[in-house]
């Protein structure tokens, strides 16, 4: 048999106190109340085994923070939440920023409130060490596995914050993967993707003929998420209308589809990223305050790659082994010069730059072993300098007649919507299906006729979906 789970409920209104025993019973959750500070430092103090604890910001004796803290200092597995006024935001967020782990506001919404209790008393049970898939050793690294270990507890908002590349995401997802949540969605958004005419539906969903197009009920991403984590990655990029809509849901826990009658209530924590200074676009207007301190309410930097250089060498080794097993060959080793380059070179693009140009030496180097000129490093800070060209001064009196068989000034343009990258694509697929068709699909000698390694080859058909 099942042992029951026990709460401590700290309110000095009779009324709340009897709710919230009520429900908590109904939930087969065994109680204990205490209806001041004193009382209820008492009973952690004698009895100590509690799961979950609930308590009133404002009691006769002192302010439910000074119950959040002590709890936090001395039980830290303990997992307390604050009933709040309706509209005490401020308050809400200090108490979260103070170690809570949720709040809930007054009137109390018994769903939820027994949607907070679930998730609780799933966070008392989750294992202490989730982030050891990160790589390195270096004391960077150490250290966000330590913020990572202790804010997955928590269900407070999580800004996460570093440059480009750095592994925002990987973070945001070992924080869902060790919270209370895990069992349920982490779903991620690219706020900067998604057209802003779209943005409300994309969120909040929409109701069948809501408006023109409107052909079926939709599910937005709140509602998606609900149980589990919503990643709002470059959150920086949403439309200013946007942010004041976003703002409301994630204060009212509830959002309102397009074309709905009524709100739906949500039980998602939201965590926010972006590789641009939050704080400076608040500063030019292009970020709402309100908004910014909803979501900062922790601020978790992610280390940049030159932050933690001493790792470079294992993020070599785990990404070449990683190559190999896609491409189903022996991973090549990596001279000493070349690994060096790498540990002095500036990586603006962190970690995913590091994969890239690994992946590219790994499919064009000749040989087994990767050396400097395989990398073709472009110049960082610590970068190579590039090759100091001569300059070659025109001659005022020589006269240059055109050549008739060349074409001067021929322009080319791309089709409409059509990128740069997309064109020149374009042009390799065509180029490399025009080789293996005149090679009868022989990829050796397509390669060769092509001027390029076998290994080459592969990496540009994988690239190219022509596999």
């Amino acid at each position: 048999m099942t042992e029951k789970k026990r709460a401590l409920i700290v309110d000095d209104e009779p009324d709340i106190r009897e709710l919230l025993e009520i429900t908590l019973g109904r939930m087969n959750i065994h109680t204990e109340t205490a209806s001041d500070l004193a009382e209820a430092f008492a009973m952690l103090e004698r009895e100590a085994a509690f799961d979950l604890c609930l308590t009133d910001m404002h009691l006769p004796d002192g302010n439910g923070l000074e119950l959040v803290k002590l709890i936090g200092a001395n039980y830290p597995t303990l997992p307390v939440a604050v009933i709040t006024a309706f509209g005490s935001m401020d308050v809400a967020i200090d108490a979260l920023k103070s170690g809570a782990f949720d709040f809930v506001q007054k009137p109390l919404d018994l769903e939820q409130l027994r949607s907070l209790i679930e998730t609780a008393l799933k966070a008392g049970n989750q294992p202490t060490e989730i982030s050891d898939s990160l790589t390195g050793s270096s004391s960077a690294m150490q250290l966000l596995r330590s913020q990572i270990n202790r804010l997955a507890r928590s269900q407070a908002p999580i800004y996460i914050s570093g440059e480009s590349g750095s592994g925002k995401e990987v973070v945001a997802r070992l924080i869902h993967k060790g919270g209370p949540r895990a069992e349920n969605l982490f779903v991620p958004v690219n706020c900067g993707a998604i057209p802003s005419e779209l943005m409300e539906s994309e969120f909040f969903g929409h109701v069948k003929g809501s408006f023109t197009g409107a052909t079926s009920d939709k599910l937005g991403l709140f509602q998606t998420a609900n149980g589990g984590t919503l990643f709002l990655d470059e959150v920086a990029d949403l439309p200013l209308p946007m942010q004041v809509k976003l703002l409301r849901a994630i204060q009212e826990k509830a959002v309102r589809p397009i074309g709905g009658a009524e709100e739906i209530s949500i039980d998602v924590r939201v965590l926010s990223a972006t590789h641009k200074n939050l704080g400076e676009q608040v500063d030019t207007g292009t970020f709402r305050q309100d908004l910014y301190y909803r979501l900062n309410v922790i601020e978790l930097p992610v280390p940049s790659l030159r932050e933690r250089s001493d790792d470079i060498p294992m993020f070599i080794e785990q990404i070449l082994n990683k190559l190999a097993n896609e491409y189903g060959q022996r991973a090549p080793s990596i001279s000493e010069e070349a690994s060096e380059e790498l540990i002095s070179y500036d990586f603006p693009g962190n970690v995913r730059e590091l994969e890239n140009i690994l992946e590219r030496a790994f499919t064009l180097c000749d040989g087994s072993v990767i050396v400097p000129a395989d990398l073709n490093l472009s110049r960082g800070k610590f970068g190579p300098a590039p090759a100091k060209t001569q300059s070659i001064e025109p001659d005022p009196v020589a006269k240059v007649e055109p050549d008739t068989n060349e074409k001067i000034g021929t322009e080319y343009s791309l089709e409409p919507g059509e990128s740069l990258e997309d064109h020149l694509d374009n042009i390799e697929k065509q180029i490399i299906t025009s080789a293996l068709e005149k090679s009868r699909w022989n990829k050796t000698a397509a390669a060769k006729s092509l001027g390029i390694t076998f290994r080459a080859l592969r990496y540009r058909l994988k690239k190219l979906h022509l596999e």
